[in-house]
């Protein structure tokens, strides 16, 4: 069994609904140049005095990371996370796995980071390997998968209950607001019952926490990455924070204007 991998993040659709235009773009929005923090503080993290270097800094780092990361495709939808993770953790220790899914395909993708790079050339002469019904596809990755702040993680089993219902929207347009988010949310997967909207001068989109008063409303918004949100295409991808209360912020919802 692998030591270390989270809970699984869903990939792009590419179907119309309720006129939002869904997209599937090439390659698979985990993390790029800039920084994506899956945390809930009052902001994104700022720029300080030695931003150049830190910035540096950090896409050496991220370069590490792309290194000891393979892309896998081809994976049945039968397939767990935890069945993958076995496979290749023979090949290094296996820090993060995440499969993803497209509604509109018969098979999955994943990404798998490992602690060496190494790994990595063993895991690519697994290409071909049958794993359910289908032969994998084993490919370097051209990204890296976005970290998680440990001291958001759920604390409790209400905390992790929570998080089921909930989930972590970026890349959002810096002109939309919380009304305008959870109108999108609400017309295309269910009842909200708590949104976070962070962002700051510092960066071109900005993020959400979206709680659902479901599971089956925050599954079916993992179906919404890709749709056009204000002018940005948003990703959603399963949280792993649940909405805290926090003075700082008013995350109740606007109440539904009745239909009469």
């Amino acid at each position: 069994m692998a030591s270390s991998y989270l809970a699984p993040q869903r990939g792009w659709s590419n179907v119309q609904q309720h006129g939002f235009g869904l997209s599937r773009p090439e390659g698979f929005p985990i993390q790029n140049s800039l920084p994506v923090y899956h945390q809930q503080s009052g902001s994104l993290p700022l720029y300080g005095k030695n931003t150049v270097k830190s910035t540096s800094k950090r896409q050496r780092s991220l370069g590490d990371k792309v290194k000891r990361t393979i892309y896998i495709c081809d994976i049945d939808q039968q397939v767990t996370e935890e069945q993958l993770a076995t496979v290749f953790q023979e090949c290094g220790r296996v820090v993060d796995c995440r499969v993803c899914g497209d509604p509109n395909s018969a098979m999955k993708f994943a990404f798998i980071e490992f602690l060496e790079e190494a790994a990595v050339k063993m895991a690519l002469t697994r290409n071909g390997i049958v794993l359910g019904t289908y032969p994998l596809r084993v490919l370097p990755s051209k990204t890296a998968i976005v970290p998680v702040n440990n001291q958001y993680l759920p604390r409790t089993e209400v905390e992790r209950e929570l998080c089921g219902r909930t989930v972590y929207a970026a890349n959002i347009d810096k002109k939309v607001d919380r009304t305008d988010v959870q109108a999108f949310f609400e017309t295309l997967c269910g009842p909200v019952s708590k949104i976070r909207l962070l962002g700051d001068y510092h960066h071109p989109t900005r993020i959400a926490f979206v709680e659902f008063t479901n599971a089956e409303s925050a599954r079916a918004a993992l179906n919404c990455s890709g749709a056009m949100l204000g002018s940005t295409p948003v990703r959603v991808s399963p949280s792993k924070t649940p909405v805290r209360p926090d003075p700082r912020h008013d995350d109740t919802p606007v109440p539904r204007r009745s239909s009469a």
